[in-house]
């Protein structure tokens, strides 16, 4: 929709990985320096860790463009939580090989006669291994009996392994990984862009789909949304996705900070930024018996049953009192008395109206109501 209206030719601010849209931030170009020097080496671990959405896939798939692909070939695995066996038949798959009878013999013997093969006609071999926090630590282990495949003095196959932050603590501090350890030769740690990084981060996606200026960007826009995103690049283009919808929407032609407001508070209600990054899928277990929490829960809906009930009770006395009111006047009581029950009416009728606005604000908003004026 906002590409038709600011004549984009395409959507800047996607959140799946494309190296076409590549930025080159200060720890962007210090990674690459790394994976250049590991790659050079031929040889070992690299190890790339970031946190969740600050461009660890769009590195590599920058960096798979570089590539001589008469000169390297590459596996891709995005791992779930694999064990060691599973990991060895994704690796086969992930250079094309189909193992028959799925046995882990069979699978290891075709990666190493797959492996001598690429070596003598020229070929080095590269491993990427995409989401590693989720490894279990067998799973490493097979990884590291991989690397020791050689042809002569010469090693067959490098490993890149991309992960969370937690994944950099297990691999520094499991007391089973010494040996991986020994063989990791370079490893960065993908860091959140800088403030000043902002702006020309968001120009040059605009500008990779034809942006000429329209819409234009209030200057403190950039300084919000550093503090708005940390400086992540994937939330960098949720937000900017969403200020440009809605510049669409009111038909802008500047994104000023009333705009980048209105949509941080419209993310924050939508729970757009979780507060921690998804954990490794754990393995299924029984469904537990309730706990505190559910009988927290189920307490808290009979107390707010209670304070309805409560509520409306208030009210219905009210009305009973309002149409004994009435009664009085229709009997024909006098003028002093028609005004001191006029008067009751209208307070009782204010009152009324409060009680009704704190059960519609009570039940729009989950909160405990006001206690009555």
């Amino acid at each position: 929709m906002f590409d038709d209206f600011y004549g984009l030719t395409g959507r800047p601010f996607q959140l799946t990985p494309d190296p076409s849209f590549y930025f080159e931030s200060a720890t962007h170009r210090k990674a690459l320096s790394y994976l250049g020097y590991g790659m050079a080496q031929g040889e070992g671990f690299i190890v790339i860790t970031g946190e969740v959405g600050a461009g660890k896939s769009t590195l590599v798939a920058h960096l798979m463009q570089k590539i001589d692909k008469d000169r390297l070939s590459v596996g891709q695995v995005v791992t779930s939580n694999l064990d060691g066996e599973e990991l060895i038949h994704v690796v086969a798959q992930s250079f094309g090989m189909d193992i028959e009878g799925h046995d882990k013999a069979s699978a290891l013997g075709a990666i190493e006669s797959f492996l001598h093969t690429e070596a003598r006609e020229g070929r080095r071999c590269l491993l990427v291994v995409d989401e590693s926090q989720n490894l279990s630590v067998e799973a490493l282990e097979e990884l590291r009996m991989l690397s020791n495949f050689q042809l002569g003095a010469h090693p067959l196959l490098q490993v890149l392994l991309l992960g969370q932050p937690e994944f950099k603590a297990v691999l520094a501090g499991h007391e089973d990984l010494e040996q991986l350890r020994q063989r990791v030769i370079a490893a960065h740690h993908l860091a959140a862009m800088e403030p000043g990084e902002i702006e020309p981060y968001i120009k040059h996606r605009l500008e990779c789909v034809g942006w000429s200026g329209n819409p234009d960007f209030d200057q403190r826009v950039f300084t919000e949304m550093y503090d708005a995103t940390g400086g992540i690049p994937r939330r960098i283009n949720q937000v900017v996705t969403r200020l440009l919808l809605l510049g669409a929407v009111e038909q802008r032609t500047r994104i000023d900070n009333a705009m980048l407001t209105s949509v941080l508070d419209e993310m924050a209600n939508d729970n757009a930024f979780p507060e921690a990054a998804p954990r490794p899928m754990p393995k299924l277990q029984p469904a537990p018996s309730p706990g505190p929490i559910k009988h927290a829960a189920n307490a808290a809906a009979s107390e707010r049953r209670r304070n309805m009930d409560q509520m409306l009770a208030i009210r219905d006395a009210q009305i009973a009192e309002l149409q004994q009111a009435v009664m009085e006047l229709a009997e024909g009581a006098g003028d002093a008395r028609v005004e001191a029950l006029q008067a009751r009416m209208e307070e009782q009728e204010r009152t009324v109206r409060h009680v009704l606005t704190m059960l519609i604000e009570w039940i729009e908003s989950g909160q405990k109501p006001r206690e009555a004026a």
